[in-house]
């Protein structure tokens, strides 16, 4: 099998058991977890960038004024969406979480058409209206918007759109982002200490291990998928990320014993039938283009 395959499996796979790490860090509040993923991943970043002797680069790179507005902007929409996925884990929404990130997919397409005036073949509008059918289903079973699915999603989609029309490269990106939120994340953490309110080095061994390991947890599945991007077609990488919101799906049913009624199941089998279908869709169409012969 292609190596690149096994990166990206391997990238995708740690994205959906994640929640077992934030699990077992239930006791912190979400805040000064995302605190600890922001500033050991800053370090983690800064030491890969060191290895790999292009901190010089780095530094040019995002010199440019337009750069570094681009990602305070990035990195604003993913700290929310961390601070929400890492609440959602702990408070027992694993499984809503996972339907934020298989919307996520449909709604990159929309925005791309909304935003980015991209235009979309007929078949492709119907995974969007089986997917927006879902989500309105689960609001009036729910009597409200399921808001922790549509903030991830929505958090996550305008941060990929920031990221489509930002310069950096994904390592040199995330450093930068965790940089730009790292001051902010020290501040709260010296106020958490001094008000008593801290829990790092102040708890088991295990859990400040832990929090000082959420930097690496967070860097190496990135690296993984920067590694898989470069060797395997996006065709396969759009596939490819579904794994991650399966797991964590599994995870909170089968694991975790979170509820999940025949009612949900409606709701969440047609965001599952709008992914069959647009992925279908777009194979079908690659392949169609590709069996295209063009005259000698």
């Amino acid at each position: 099998m292609n190596k690149g395959l096994w990166y990206g499996i391997a990238a995708y796979g740690c994205w959906g058991l994640f929640p077992i790490y934030w699990k077992w860090l239930h006791h912190v509040p979400a805040i000064e977890l995302i605190a600890h993923r922001i500033i050991w991943s800053f370090v983690a970043l800064v030491i890969v960038l060191a290895v790999m002797r292009q901190w010089r680069s780095f530094r040019v790179e995002i010199a440019k004024p337009r750069v570094l507005r681009l990602y305070v902007l990035a990195a604003v929409l993913i700290g929310i969406n961390w601070f929400v996925y890492v609440w959602a884990v702990n408070q027992g929404y694993i499984v809503e979480t996972s339907l934020g990130y298989f919307i996520n997919p449909l709604l990159n397409v929309l925005m791309g058409v909304i935003i980015l005036r991209e235009k979309l073949r007929p078949a492709q509008w119907v995974p969007i209206g089986l997917a927006a059918a879902g989500v309105l289903y689960l609001t009036l079973l729910y009597g409200s918007l399921p808001w922790i699915a549509l903030t991830l999603a929505f958090s996550f989609g305008l941060y990929g759109l920031v990221k489509k029309l930002a310069p950096l490269g994904s390592l040199y990106g995330l450093t930068l982002e965790t940089g730009v939120l790292l001051l902010p994340m020290v501040g709260y953490l010296i106020f958490a200490e001094v008000n008593g309110q801290g829990v790092f080095l102040h708890t088991d061994l295990v859990s400040n291990l832990l929090m000082l390991g959420a930097g690496p947890v967070t860097v190496i599945p990135l690296l993984l998928f920067a590694s898989a991007v470069r060797r395997v077609p996006l065709s396969t990488m759009g596939i490819l990320q579904y794994l991650a919101p399966t797991l964590q799906f599994l995870l909170g049913v089968l694991v975790y014993g979170e509820a999940f009624s025949s009612a949900q199941f409606v709701g969440f089998g047609l965001v599952w039938l709008a992914l069959i279908v647009y992925t279908i869709e777009n194979v079908w169409q690659r392949r169609r283009a590709l069996s295209i012969v063009e005259p000698v």
